[in-house]
């Protein structure tokens, strides 16, 4: 056990603080690679949830005073059709419904509830728990639970990205609490208005919504379509497939049309979408200002400029960011730094990010593959005459995006 998980014990005792086996991240690991998923985002969605799931189940079963049954509200199949294009796990004990919302973010201070989890009937949970993975110190957390009717009654709903959320502040801190309640309260009756869709407009729903892209399809249509699709076990299914299916049949390489000429960022003339270092980070998270000026190998480059890459892996807030630095050599050849960077206020990249150097034919000369703790990654320095080409591309699974370079 770690000494944060114990410090955390001792600070906030009435929560629930578990320890992150290295048993419950292979099963968690493997139980996602088991099911295929047509964006990035969807496959670290089903690995945060599969870990809270496996971890919470445990914990559950191992207390003697827990005499009903727990269940898992839908079945691994159709749980990968929610984990396409939503957050969150339900589990019923008796008449009871727990909804599992889990978050990997380093500064959690909300619980952040997607509306499909509170204004879909079936979907609609008694408790709804505000679970935190922190996978670096390999603990697991629940900083407290809150009501469909505390969710309803006063939780912010931004319309922006159809969520509802609760600051942590807010919520019932103590489970017992929760265990209490069920005792002696009836189960609360939810009062979510019925959601209802022709079959006319479930053909073009799954036309429009199956289409590839990078990124959930849930905020692509009004909710009240969205949430009456999703509704049914059937139509929910038939877009997971379409959507895996169209994955398969479109390029998942993105690649950009026009190479980056490297030789131009000498006379500072760029290309769009590469900053300078310090605007980037303005905008994005201080620390990596903190560890980039810190490298030795960079400080000495002449030309460093950054981009901001999206996998469409932005709603998970796992975008990165990549670093090119140059310096001319004595022998004409051009020095050539690259590394990868987490965006959006994460400490780390996610594991399992690839950064990979290819030749202008496509062979590969350098690979590295991200783990659950790097702050960052980077490509062995490497050098090229002007006039040359060559390709990063980041990958995770079987997709990736491609910036192409010439020198």
């Amino acid at each position: 056990m770690t000494s944060d998980l114990n410090e955390l014990m001792v600070i906030y005792p009435e929560k629930l603080w578990l320890e992150i086996s290295d048993q419950a991240q292979e099963h968690a690991w493997r139980l996602s690679k088991q099911k295929s998923y047509s964006h990035t985002t969807a496959s670290w969605n089903a690995y945060l949830n599969n870990l809270s799931l496996h971890i919470f189940l445990a914990w559950l079963r191992e207390d003697p005073d827990l005499r009903e049954t727990v269940n898992v509200w839908l079945d691994d199949e159709q749980l990968a059709s929610v984990w396409e294009v939503v957050n969150g796990t339900m589990l019923t004990i008796g008449d009871t419904k727990l909804v599992l919302i889990p978050s990997d973010k380093s500064n959690f201070q909300e619980l952040r509830i997607p509306q499909e989890w509170v204004d879909i009937p079936n979907w609609a949970g008694n408790y709804y728990l505000a679970v935190q993975l922190n996978l670096e110190e390999r603990w697991f957390g629940v900083w407290g639970y809150a009501t469909h009717q505390q969710i309803r009654k006063d939780a912010k709903y931004d319309s922006l990205d159809q969520t509802y959320s609760l600051d942590v502040e807010d919520l019932i801190t103590d489970l017992n609490v929760m265990w209490v309640a069920r005792e002696v309260c009836p189960v609360e009756k939810l009062e979510v208005e019925p959601l209802s869709i022709s079959s006319t407009q479930v053909d073009k729903l799954l036309a429009q919504l199956s289409k590839f892209t990078f990124y959930s399809p849930r905020l692509d249509v009004p909710f009240e379509m969205w949430g009456a699709l999703l509704a049914v076990d059937e139509y929910r299914q038939r877009l997971y497939q379409r959507r895996l299916e169209n994955q398969k049949n479109n390029q998942v390489e993105c690649s950009q049309m026009k190479a980056n000429n490297l030789s131009q960022w000498f006379e500072n003339i760029f290309e769009v979408g590469w900053q300078s270092f310090d605007a980037l980070i303005s905008s994005q998270q201080k620390t990596l200002a903190v560890q980039f000026r810190s490298d030795a190998t960079l400080n000495d480059l002449r030309v460093k400029k950054a981009k901001l890459i999206d996998l469409g892996m932005q709603l998970g807030g796992t975008a990165v960011v990549l670093l090119l630095g140059l310096t001319s050599e004595l022998d004409e050849k051009i020095s050539i730094r690259v590394q990868l960077h987490p965006a959006n206020e994460e400490i780390y990249l996610p594991p399992h990010l690839r950064l990979i150097l290819l030749s202008e034919s496509g062979k590969i000369l350098q690979e590295v593959q991200s783990r659950s703790h790097d702050h960052l990654i980077q490509l062995k320095k490497f050098k090229s005459y002007p006039g040359k080409n060559f390709s990063i591309k980041i990958a995770f699974d079987d997709i990736s995006i491609k910036e192409d370079f010439v020198l």
